[in-house]
C-alpha cells in the first residue's frame, strides 16, 4: 500500500505530539526547569504571568551580548510592524547562533505574520527540537492549522501548550471555541 505523503504542517504535527517524551538542548539554562514545575502549578509561590514574563526573558537572553541586543532589535521591528527590519536580523541570529531556539521562534512569528506558513512550520520544527517546552511555538503550530482550516490539529497543539502553561487564558478561550459543540457550520 502506498504511503500518504506527509506535508510540512504533518511533520510538525507529529513532532508536537512526541513533545512530552523529548528533553530541551543540554545547553538550556536549568534554572528553566523549575520555572516550568511552578508554572504548572496552580498557584504557585509566584503569580504566573511573573514566572511566564522570566521564562521569556531567559528564552530571549543569550551569553553573547551583541546577539542579545540583534534580538532586541528584531523584536522591536516585529513589534512596530518594521517586517522588512525584522528578516535579516533573524537570518542573520539563526545564522550564526543555530542552537538558539528564541531566534527560530522569533523567525517563525515573523514567516507567520508574512503567511509564509510553510518558512514557519520550518522554524517551529527547529525551536521545538531545540525548546520542547515552548508554549509559545505550539501556540504558533496552532495557530497556523487554525489559518489552513486544520481545526483537530489546532485543538491539539492548544492542548499542548495548555499542558505546559496551563495560565494561558486566551488560548484556552480559542480551545473552548474550537468545541465541536461550539463550531457553527456555515
Amino acid at each position: 500500500m502506498p504511503s500518504i505523503p506527509s506535508t510540512p504542517l504533518d511533520s510538525v504535527f507529529g513532532l508536537i505530539l512526541d513533545l512530552p517524551s523529548r528533553r530541551p538542548a543540554p545547553d538550556m539554562p536549568a534554572r528553566l526547569e523549575g520555572l516550568f514545575q511552578e508554572l504548572a502549578q496552580e498557584q504557585g509561590p509566584r503569580p504566573p504571568e511573573e514566572v511566564e514574563d522570566m521564562i521569556w526573558a531567559i528564552w530571549a537572553s543569550h551569553e553573547d551580548e551583541a546577539a542579545e541586543e540583534t534580538m532586541a532589535e528584531a523584536i522591536d521591528a516585529l513589534a512596530s510592524g518594521a517586517l522588512k527590519q525584522a528578516r535579516p536580523l533573524l537570518d542573520r541570529l539563526v545564522a550564526r547562533h543555530p542552537g538558539w531556539a528564541e531566534a527560530w521562534n522569533k523567525r517563525a512569528t515573523l514567516s507567520f505574520i508574512e503567511k509564509r506558513d510553510a518558512d514557519s512550520l520550518a522554524d517551529i520544527a527547529r525551536t521545538l527540537e531545540l525548546e520542547p517546552r515552548h508554549f509559545g511555538a505550539v501556540s504558533g503550530f496552532g495557530q497556523i492549522c487554525l489559518r489552513q482550516g486544520r481545526l483537530n490539529e489546532a485543538r491539539a497543539a492548544f492542548q499542548i501548550a495548555l499542558s505546559i502553561n496551563p495560565h494561558l487564558e486566551d488560548l484556552r478561550e480559542m480551545l473552548e471555541d474550537l468545541a465541536p459543540e461550539n463550531l457553527m457550520l456555515h
